[in-house]
């Protein structure tokens, strides 16, 4: 049976999560399924939000609660959007100005020795700089609605900073994060890879905490479409995730972690030297993972997670429906027809309770037994999609 559209144009912003579309494209997996697919690297979130919403791309790699908000319509002009794939797992993290580490650990050295690192020292030093009647810090994030917004304030949240009021935060797209920081216009950034890695090899930069370690294994980047076209296209767009699922799975292969730094180091991906891209990729538990631990599946729990910090930070109000929204944009259902087609196993279940595991496990209620990461939160807390009201009543600071 022939596709409804064999010629795709799909945007990406440059960042290491970019990878399964880059070897995809690279590596013949969109041809192999019949896939002409032109890749257009865009300046900005707010750029792929809008090209996707007019139909000026057929689809994009996204911010994982970007679907969800352009669907609310909160972001940008309404337009209903589904994520059917997830691209990765972890990759971003906190980096701030060498000097701002250094004031902290003047002031709490032992608690910036420990991993993962708590925003404690940071507390005391905005504390120290109030008293002085010094200006509040600024940190950087590339989109109100993005995982690093929320793993910022997450993370600040713990140690008792209120993100909206001790601290600035201000919205930067990911390859401009450096030249900022250098030029002393901002004092940190939550960014993905590799512009963390690229500040440190710049010079005058520390990664404080990365994803991973406030969230192992946590929802980061997804495949956004619009709606209408993955329901007026279904063929193609099985074509498409079947052509990611594989670009994945060799994402996360050895050869493919071998080749991945040169083939995203150039010019029309990242335009970073490639043992940045290397260090960027990262190693063990906090390794950016494409395929693995169910990486790709888009789980309708990390969805609600999402949802719930839209509504702790005032994003959207308590008449959303934060479920009934989850289930319109994550497909896991489209991607269960792709995955049986390409062979490969997926969950039989939509969501997970995160947070309950510091080791890896096995999820059996799969088409096959499925190897997971581990899952905690640094702070200890469990996330049950099934009473998201009552998770986020645990919160003392919040906008809700």
């Amino acid at each position: 049976m022939s596709l409804e559209q064999r010629e795709l144009r799909l945007g990406f912003i440059p960042l290491t999560d970019c990878a399964p579309l880059a070897a995809a494209r690279e590596l013949g997996f969109f041809e192999a399924e019949g896939l002409s697919v032109t890749l257009s690297r865009e300046a900005s979130w707010a750029n792929i939000r809008d090209k996707v919403a007019m139909g000026a791309l057929d689809g994009a790699h996204m911010l994982g609660p970007l679907p969800l908000a352009v669907s609310l319509g909160v972001s940008g002009q309404a337009a209903p959007m589904v994520a059917p794939l997830a691209l990765n797992q972890h990759g971003a993290a906190i980096t701030v100005s060498t000097d701002l580490a250094e004031a902290m650990r003047a002031l709490d050295p032992q608690a910036m020795a420990v991993r993962p690192r708590t925003a404690a020292p940071l507390k005391a030093l905005i504390e120290k700089r109030r008293a002085e009647g010094a200006p509040p810090l600024i940190f950087a994030v590339v989109f109100p609605f993005s995982s690093h917004n929320y793993l910022l304030r997450y993370w600040m949240a713990a140690a008792g900073i209120d993100p909206d009021r001790d601290v600035q935060v201000a919205v930067v797209p990911p390859p401009r994060m450096n030249a900022r920081l250098a030029a002393g216009e901002i004092d940190g950034f939550c960014a993905g890879a590799p512009w963390n890695d690229a500040a440190v090899a710049a010079g005058g930069a520390e990664i404080l905490v990365q994803a991973a370690e406030i969230w192992r294994c946590g929802a980061d980047k997804v495949l956004g479409l619009r709606a209408d076209w993955a329901r007026d296209k279904p063929l193609t767009l099985r074509a498409l995730l079947r052509a990611l699922l594989k670009a994945g799975a060799w994402c996360d292969s050895p050869e493919g972690r071998a080749e991945l730094p040169e083939l995203l180091a150039g010019g029309a991906y990242l335009d970073v030297p490639s043992p940045v891209v290397a260090r960027a990729l990262g190693q063990g538990e906090e390794a950016i993972v494409f395929h693995r631990f169910a990486a790709s599946f888009p789980w309708r729990s990390h969805a609600v997670w999402f949802l719930t910090q839209m509504r702790r930070w005032g994003q959207i109000g308590p008449d959303i429906d934060i479920p009934a929204a989850a289930e319109a944009v994550y497909r896991p259902d489209l991607y269960r027809e792709a995955a049986a087609e390409a062979g490969v196993p997926a969950p039989l279940v939509d969501e997970k309770v995160d947070g309950l595991h510091a080791g890896d496990w096995t999820l059996d209620e799969a088409t096959a037994p499925l190897a997971m990461g581990p899952d905690l939160f640094f702070d200890g807390r469990a996330f049950d999609a099934a009473q998201p009201d009552r998770y986020l009543a645990g919160f003392e600071i919040a906008r809700r």
